[in-house]
């Protein structure tokens, strides 16, 4: 989605006196993402991984604006295990079902802005959005805009932290997640600044 269709979300989201949502998704391994620590001059920190085994940490995200308004973040989180007819990851019901949750807490209408990977095209979403044309809109980023989309800015404050962790098991890791999103939740200007991050403005 180009900015001038970043910009007609949003007159659409003030237009129904509703929220601007931007959704993305993310993952983690066993095997910590690269980040920067203190070490001393001329050493490279390197921090060693001691967990075995497959799986993955994977997380939707959905940062919600509206004018005047405290600024919301909504999650979900799942450990894939790698067991025989386990998900992978999210499907589009898990989707959906983040979206009805975030319009019951807020309380108002969504305009609904995330990217076109495959799950968000599928028949049963384009069938949930089209009965639900009353509260909800939706528009697409781009094949690959994540600077336009602010929660792509909380997965980065979450790998941040994810770092420096040497995980012995998935369950260390799926709890840190946790961790670190619960904390995101309760600071409304971090969430802001991801916003800001993008140079995208919300209107009045």
């Amino acid at each position: 989605m180009e900015e001038g269709r970043l910009a007609s979300g949003n007159s659409t989201a003030a237009a129904l006196g509703g929220w601007i949502v931007f959704q993305d998704e993310a993952g983690q391994s066993l095997t910590p993402p690269r980040s920067r620590t203190w070490g001393r001059r001329g050493c490279t920190p390197v921090v060693r991984v001691r967990g075995r085994g497959s799986g993955r940490v994977s997380m939707a995200g959905m940062v919600c604006y509206q004018p005047g308004r405290r600024s919301r973040m909504f999650y979900a989180v799942r450990e894939y295990r790698g067991r025989l007819g386990q998900p992978k990851g999210f499907g589009w019901r898990d989707q959906r079902d983040l979206v009805v949750r975030a319009r019951i807490q807020l309380g108002g209408p969504i305009v609904l802005v995330w990217d076109n990977v495959r799950i968000h095209l599928t028949a049963g979403m384009r069938e949930f959005v089209a009965a639900n044309a009353t509260w909800l809109t939706v528009f697409q980023l781009p094949a690959y805009a994540p600077d336009l989309n602010p929660q792509e800015g909380i997965w980065s404050l979450v790998k941040r932290d994810l770092g420096n962790l040497a995980a012995a098991d998935l369950t260390q890791i799926t709890r840190a997640v946790e961790r670190r999103l619960r904390q995101i939740q309760y600071r409304p200007d971090l969430v802001d600044g991801c916003l800001a991050g993008t140079g995208l403005m919300m209107g009045d």
